[in-house]
Parts: structure tokens; C-alpha cells; sequence
């Protein structure tokens, strides 16, 4: 079989089999950071601070001075003296040659030009009704010949007549349709009393506590709960979205987190809690080997890039949290975040396979 050829037809093959970990064991730590220097991720997401090291070894000479630096710009500006140009320049005279727009050929087409048919198209289409060539535009995608109604109704692959009679026609009126009620969503009948004993009694039944939606619960009633959660060893699965609550049952939830092991999803979406809170959480979470989701989107506070970056980092240390649910503001944390979930699910997968630790993580 041929050899491969990439690139500029340059033949690769004869070094598919160097190993390139004995190459760099023998480079000199110079070499190493000459050759790291040169490295690009050719990821445009990142920001420049985390694609491009910084190359300045120049120490301080002094405090950063504003004026005394455009000064220094301006001076040096003027003392530089100008390019001579090659032909001198004169007033109201081009130099150089003019630019002129390419000429794109034109396409001539013949507007009386006869459109010939089969006889079966010219039969169909001389004994069609309106409608049926109202539907027949729907078919073939001349939705600037249809109003709103035959549009809907070539969508869910309705007949316009069975609507209405007029609106099967091409000047037929749009009307209004009346909006279809949906049944609300039924309310949420956890008895959080009840419930929040059975987490203190450390009961085995309590599996999964869903308080999602319940509003009116009082937030000391939360951070009892969240105070339960350090000694429960048998819920795995808490949900409490919008739910009302604040940084102060955030706070309560990343202390429970530092001793608590058995809980494996957790969600606190749609409440109230700001930078702070999310930070004191994802410190906790940084450490927590027990924790597989965690959901933490639409808070009412902006987080900002510190924060961002906070969280990002915080991912990158942990290794086994493998959903995470929030909406990045920005490209360097969001990519980061992606590629630390990324990595937990591989080596997920690769102990699944019975790879070891160690392995897994190479």
C-alpha cells in the first residue's frame, strides 16, 4: 500500500513509530520551555491570558504612570522620522493604479420562455380546485403565496378546507384561532415537615426529596435541613428549585457537603443566591467524591467572570462530578468547564471498562 503523504507531499510514515515521550525525557528544561512556548491550543474561546504565556522575564522598573507613558508614546512618535515615499506625493494627482469592481457576468433569462408539461401535470392542474393548488404550494414550499393559517395547517398536515372554507383560498382571510388552555401543573404535596423529620431520623425510605415550586417554605426550615444532610446517610437525591432561597441555606449546604457522602444529585435552581453563595458551594464541591449532579442555573444575581473562573476551577479539581447545570457568561470558563465534565465522564467510563485509577486518569 502506498505511504501516506500529508501536507506539502512530504512522507510522515517512517516516524509513526517514534515515541515521542523518550524524545521530550531527553530535551533540557530550556528545550522544554522553548518547545512549550511555541505550543498553541487553537481554541479562539479562550481568552489570551490562558492561550499566550507570559514572555515578559523584564522585572518592574517603577509604578505604572498613565501620563508619563503617553508622554513617552507621543515624543517618540514625533521624533521618528517618515518613510520616504517612493513617488512624491501632489495634491488632486492618484497615484498607484485605481481600483475598479470586478464585472460579474449577467444571467439573461428569458421571461417568454415556454414552460412544457406532461399531459398528466397539465390535466391535474387545469381540473384543480384553489384549495387543492393552495395545498399543492404548501407541498412544494411557496410559503410566500400562503397565509399564517394554510402555513399552520400545511405544517401539521391539515386540509385548509376542513378549517374554513374561505381560507382555502388564495385570498383568504387569516383569522384568529382561539388559544388552546393547557391544565396547570399540580402543585407540589410534599409534607416538608414530615419530610425534614425523617431526614433527621436518618430514615432508609428517603431515597429522593423533591420540594421544587413550594414557596412558602421558611428558610430556617431549609438550613435545618441542609443541617440534617451533615449526619443522613440514605438521601441521594434533593431538589429544592424555587424554593425562595438565599445564600444563607447556601452556605448551610456547602457545610453539609464537607461531611456528607451519600448524597449523588443535587438542585437548587431558580432561587436567590448570588456570587457568594455559588462560590462557598463549589469550594466544597471541589473536594466531594460522592456528589455525580449538581444544578445551579437561572439564580437571580449576575455571577461575573471572577466567579466563573472560581467555579471552572473548582470543576477542574473535582473528579467525579459528571452533570453540572449552569449557563457560563463566558467563553474561558464555559470551555473549561466543558473539558473538566468532559474528562470526569471519560474516566468514568474508563473504570466502568476496568481500567485502575491511575490509568484512567493517564
Amino acid at each position: 500500500m502506498a505511504a501516506q503523504r500529508i501536507g506539502l507531499w512530504q512522507d510522515f510514515s517512517k516516524y509513526k513509530d517514534v515515541d515521542e515521550d523518550e524524545i521530550l525525557s531527553q530535551l533540557t528544561p530550556e528545550q522544554l520551555e522553548e518547545l512549550e512556548a511555541e505550543l498553541d491550543p487553537d481554541n479562539t474561546l479562550l481568552p489570551p491570558c490562558d492561550r499566550v504565556k507570559n514572555q515578559t522575564n523584564k522585572e518592574p522598573t517603577g509604578p505604572y504612570d498613565r501620563q508619563h507613558l503617553l508622554q513617552f508614546l507621543e515624543s517618540t512618535a514625533k521624533e521618528e522620522e517618515d518613510r520616504e515615499e517612493r513617488v512624491p506625493y501632489e495634491a488632486g494627482k492618484k497615484r498607484g493604479k485605481v481600483w475598479k469592481p470586478r464585472e460579474e457576468p449577467k444571467t439573461i433569462v428569458d421571461d417568454d420562455e415556454d414552460i412544457v408539461l406532461t399531459e398528466e401535470w397539465e390535466s391535474a392542474l387545469s381540473t384543480a380546485t384553489e384549495d387543492e393548488l393552495v395545498e399543492l404550494a404548501a407541498v412544494l414550499g411557496l410559503h410566500s403565496m400562503l397565509n399564517q393559517v394554510q402555513y399552520e395547517a400545511s405544517i401539521k398536515d391539515k386540509r385548509v378546507m376542513d378549517i374554513d372554507e374561505e381560507a382555502g383560498k388564495f385570498r383568504g382571510i387569516a383569522k384568529y384561532s382561539v388559544p388552546k388552555l393547557l391544565p396547570k401543573e399540580p402543585p407540589n404535596t410534599t409534607d416538608v415537615e414530615k419530610t425534614v423529620q425523617q431526614a433527621k431520623d436518618n430514615d432508609p425510605e428517603l431515597k429522593e426529596l423533591n420540594l421544587n415550586n413550594i414557596k412558602n417554605i421558611p428558610i430556617p426550615k431549609l438550613k435545618e435541613l441542609a443541617e440534617a444532610l451533615k449526619t443522613n446517610t440514605s438521601l441521594e437525591n434533593l431538589s429544592m428549585a424555587n424554593t425562595r432561597l438565599n445564600d444563607g441555606v447556601a452556605l448551610k449546604v456547602a457545610e453539609c457537603l464537607k461531611e456528607n457522602n451519600t448524597l449523588k444529585v443535587l438542585n437548587m435552581e431558580s432561587n436567590f443566591i448570588s456570587g457568594n453563595g455559588m462560590k462557598a458551594i463549589m469550594d466544597t464541591v471541589a473536594k466531594n467524591t460522592s456528589l455525580l449532579e449538581l444544578r445551579l442555573a437561572n439564580q437571580r444575581s449576575v455571577l461575573g467572570n471572577k466567579v466563573e473562573m472560581e467555579i471552572a476551577k473548582a470543576l477542574e479539581e473535582n473528579k467525579t462530578l459528571l452533570k453540572f447545570g449552569l449557563a457560563f457568561e463566558q467563553a474561558g470558563p464555559r470551555t473549561r468547564a466543558h473539558d473538566a465534565l468532559m474528562r470526569n465522564n471519560e474516566l468514568t467510563r474508563l473504570k466502568r471498562v476496568g481500567k485502575d485509577d491511575d490509568e484512567a486518569e493517564k
